[in-house]
């Protein structure tokens, strides 16, 4: 019910954007901005480069906004731009966000993984040790796989958008979602279970 809500709303801040409210385009920006610099940094690995892209990607939204025509979701449109614009920028450069957590670009992870370990209301510093290392882990592996892999599981696994709304942002088929998530998947888990031994 409440998802009904923000589609309807997304659709009347659309439409006002439409008339030139310049006001509705920054509640729009606000309510996605994070979620797609979130995205963008996990499949480039560098807060500098996402800051970029985040950027770029709402100045996309507004120059084209009289083109979106609702066939799906605001969301998903956003989304979709964001990562074209992702994964055209890292294939244009080299990047293909292979940099560990020790990389200096990765300061944001390394960050979250601060506060979390500073974080007074976990008991036992046996846990968030092993917290913090399977975190690390985690993240080392994420970064090995290639963009198209990487792309999916984090639209996926950490933005949970359902696989139509994955084939709509990635123009690609349903049935290459599924198998390249499972490939996906299948290759980080080899990738853990390498570290790990």
């Amino acid at each position: 019910m409440q998802s009904e809500n923000i589609n309807i709303d997304d659709a009347v801040l659309v439409e006002q954007c439409r008339q030139g409210d310049s006001e509705a385009m920054e509640r729009l920006i606000l309510k996605y901005q994070n979620r797609i610099y979130n995205v963008i940094l996990k499949i480039c690995a560098n807060a500098d480069d996402a800051a970029e892209l985040t950027q770029e990607t709402f100045v996309k939204v507004i120059e084209n906004i009289d083109k979106f025509e609702g066939r799906s979701g605001f969301y998903t449109w956003a989304f979709r731009i964001a990562v074209n614009l992702t994964l055209n920028y890292c294939q244009r450069s080299g990047r293909l966000g292979l940099k560990s957590l020790d990389a200096e670009d990765n300061g944001q992870a390394r960050q979250q993984l601060k506060e979390f370990l500073n974080d007074d209301s976990s008991p036992d510093p046996a846990a968030v040790a092993a917290n913090k290392e399977l975190c690390e882990i985690v993240i080392a592996s994420l970064m090995k796989l290639n963009d198209a892999q990487r792309t999916v599981l984090v639209l996926r696994d950490i933005e949970d958008m359902n696989y139509a709304q994955i084939a709509e942002v990635l123009d690609i088929e349903l049935g290459t979602v599924r198998s390249r998530l499972s490939r996906a998947r299948s290759n980080l888990r080899g990738i853990m279970e390498a570290i790990l031994q």
